[in-house]
């Protein structure tokens, strides 16, 4: 790759063909020619590199925002962000494409690579050694890129550029710009922490569609305050093919990130244009929510609208569905009114009605919660509650004398009498329960096959991807003639294979095993 030589101004030279027109000179001289190109060059350089500061204050800002999002406390997550100096390196990396400055280019990326790994693999340790594994409301919400989560990292490029280019503010902007960029970094150690590859994935592509925006961003900022290079003939082509080639291997991930919001988007317009023209002027849509992650897509809505217009809500999705063009399962709420009272008693009631909806839910929804944190023997701001998903979880106080059986029957009975919730009660961190076998057995008996499915139990509670059995050979293929210890770790190992859970080899085996989680 061809690096840039020195250069005595990094302002775009003066076209004679172009100084005709009025708005080319107006730019030259209001927007190009205040600025003091060498000074903001000079100023991204020395601090787009990686240092050992960077790293330092990347760790403590990872490890910061990875405890607010397990606490799902936005208070601590803004913490995180007020020392994330993730800003300079994409502002680098976006100021060396505007520039053709490949030296500068592979810098800012080398720190920003260096920087995500390390960030990414402390948040992963600090989840292994928590005992909060459960994914909470903060979390959940960094693992789907939306338009509102592009826009903010948009708006925060810009306003970094601009701050940067004209020395104002640069602090507050870091700020915003690490918010686009240090939760989903957070997010993916944790992912990678539990093993939950559905998080990961969609964490990592928030990261990604936020860094690119930022940088190609901070790319066209540049270059409308004039930050360009004057090429030679012989470095022009090269350098200029090179630049095209890195805008499209940056734009490629971004224009499909972009055209998967846009579907979304076009969608949620259809469906509630869709549900307008199915009940009529005189009705009003007042709420209306989209999941695209089920299959097929749910779609839930609360209408208000006129008795007479009272609609089938199956003939409804069968319509929405062909107006689409792919299946759909439609949740619909219909309040219907009485048309032959006046416009202000209509009024009133409608809002009447509104109101006793979101208050049998709410009161649905208080229930769950109490009933969740009974169980679990903590208080109800302890519980972690997904409405959109219908999920429920909190992590159960100690409870003298109960064991692991105790909570998972608690997990059950709450399961059971909150109809159409995922409820998950994760018990307190403890040895799993111990696996005996008779004198002369090698054969799980239904008190040992009701310890393995125990510890199957709490392993996932605790996110533990595999477990570790004392006594199983290594290897995929089994011994020709096992030991007693053997054939026991053999078949607690197909147990959990049959109840989904992977098993890893461990020293040890006798008549009574404990499993552990592996690497333990």
């Amino acid at each position: 790759m061809i690096d840039n030589p020195p250069i005595g101004t990094l302002e775009r030279p003066s076209h004679p063909g172009l100084e005709k027109f009025k708005l080319y000179r107006w730019w030259r001289l209001a927007v190009v020619g205040p600025i003091d190109h060498e000074r903001v060059v000079a100023r991204i350089t020395e601090e787009s590199g990686w240092s050992g500061r960077y790293a330092f204050m990347t760790v403590m800002s990872a490890g910061i925002a990875v405890l607010g999002l397990l606490l799902s406390s936005p208070a601590v997550v803004i913490g995180a962000m007020l020392i994330s100096p993730l800003m300079n390196p994409i502002l680098g990396l976006g100021f060396s494409l505007a520039l053709f400055d490949f030296r500068e280019m592979r810098r800012a990326l080398t720190a920003l690579v260096i920087g995500a790994v390390l960030a990414v693999a402390f948040t992963a340790l600090i989840v292994l050694c928590s005992p909060l594994k459960a994914p909470t409301a903060e979390i959940l919400a960094r693992t789907r890129p939306n338009l509102f989560d592009l826009l903010v990292a948009l708006f925060a490029a810009l306003a970094g550029t601009f701050a940067i280019i004209r020395g104002r503010g640069e602090t507050i902007v870091g700020v915003a710009i690490a918010t686009a960029l240090m939760p989903p970094l957070a997010v993916v150690g944790y992912g990678l922490a539990t093993g939950n590859m559905a998080v990961l994935g969609g964490a990592l592509a928030l990261f990604a569609t936020n860094f690119l925006t930022i940088a190609l961003s901070a790319t066209v900022m540049a270059r409308y305050y004039g930050f360009g290079h004057y090429l030679s003939g012989t470095q022009s082509w090269a350098q200029t093919i090179v630049l095209m080639l890195v805008f499209v291997a940056m734009g490629v991930p971004l224009a499909l990130s972009l055209g998967r919001i846009a579907r979304e988007t076009v969608t949620a317009t259809q469906v509630r244009s869709f549900l307008n023209g199915a009940f009529g002027s005189t009705a009003r849509v007042t709420q209306l929510d989209v999941d695209f992650d089920r299959t097929p897509i749910a779609v839930r809505s609360v209408v208000i609208a006129p008795r007479k217009s009272a609609k089938d809500s199956q003939a409804l999705q069968a319509q929405l569905a062909k107006r689409l063009g792919q299946p759909v399962k439609l949740q619909l709420d219909q309040v219907l009114l009485d048309p032959s009272a006046g416009a202000l008693e209509t009024q009133r009631a409608e809002l009447r009605q509104a109101s006793d909806a979101a208050a049998a839910q709410d009161a649905e929804v208080a229930r769950i919660v109490g009933m969740v944190s009974l169980a679990a023997g903590v208080s109800e701001d302890a519980v972690t509650l997904d409405r959109d998903h219908h999920r429920a979880s909190a992590t159960a106080a100690p409870l003298p004398g109960a064991g692991p059986d105790a909570f998972r029957v608690l997990e059950q009975r709450a399961m059971a009498a909150a109809k159409g919730w995922q409820v998950t009660i994760v018990p307190p961190l403890a040895q799993l329960p111990a696996i005996r076998f008779g004198t002369s057995r090698d054969t799980l008996d239904p008190a040992g096959r009701e310890a393995v499915i125990l510890s199957v139990w709490e392993a996932r509670r605790w996110n533990i991807p595999a477990l570790a059995v004392p006594g199983l050979p290594a290897g995929t293929t089994p011994p020709a003639k096992p030991t007693r210890n053997q054939r026991r770790a053999l078949a607690i190992a197909a147990l959990l294979r049959e109840n989904g859970m992977q098993a890893v080899p461990a020293p040890g085996g006798g008549q009574t095993v404990t499993l552990k989680a592996a690497g333990q």
